[in-house]
């Protein structure tokens, strides 16, 4: 039997890296076939969680395959049919507003784009400090696509930070499973979150 094949793309929360590194490896262990998918800011950057370096060699180590990177890489994704599914996780604010607005110019959403060509599933996981301010229009445009499915999510520090949004990332494997069975993973609004360093 042949393995689901799932595009995996990072933007540039980077604070969330650590939990969604873990994801990807239970999804490969569980047998998916996962290819890593870079935005321009998460293949470039070194932060003070992560050098840049070090997310292309830890993606390389739980894949086993070289990050996307280019929209040239990225762009065959619909036209040869290459995934069953794509994850964007972490989504930050700013690609929220590019995919909600129809402008994909990194190859995280480019990839999504050129997928959805085929009516299979992306699957959004948004991270963000706007996601109820000035991101909320976004997130809704995008719960309305077609589609186009959320790992639910819920605020993660509601005192410090109360605009701010973050997806429930250790339920990736659930709603990927929903959103390949055409579900949206139920309920989509969690409660307080665990603070992932945001």
């Amino acid at each position: 039997m042949s393995k689901t094949r799932v595009g995996f793309a990072l933007t540039g929360s980077f604070c969330t890296f650590r939990a969604i590194f873990s994801v990807m490896e239970q999804l490969v262990r569980s047998g998916y076939d996962v290819t890593p998918v870079l935005s321009y800011h998460s293949a470039q950057e070194d932060t003070r969680f992560y050098l840049k370096d070090t997310v292309w060699k830890r993606l390389e180590e739980i894949t086993g395959k070289k990050p996307l990177s280019k929209l040239s890489e990225v762009e065959p994704i619909g036209p040869k049919k290459l995934l069953d599914a794509y994850v964007i996780a972490p989504m930050t604010g700013a690609s929220m507003g590019k995919f909600a607005h129809g402008i994909f110019d990194t190859p995280a959403l480019l990839g999504a784009k050129s997928h959805l060509r085929n009516g299979r599933p992306v699957l959004v996981a948004p991270s963000t400090n706007d996601g109820l301010s000035t991101a909320a229009e976004n997130l809704g445009k995008i719960l309305a696509m077609r589609n186009v499915y959320m790992v639910p999510f819920g605020q993660d520090d509601p005192a410090g930070k109360p605009r701010s949004l973050v997806a429930d990332f250790s339920l990736i494997p659930e709603a990927l499973a929903a959103a390949l069975a055409g579900a949206q993973a139920q309920p989509i609004l969690l409660g307080t979150l665990k603070n992932e360093g945001k």
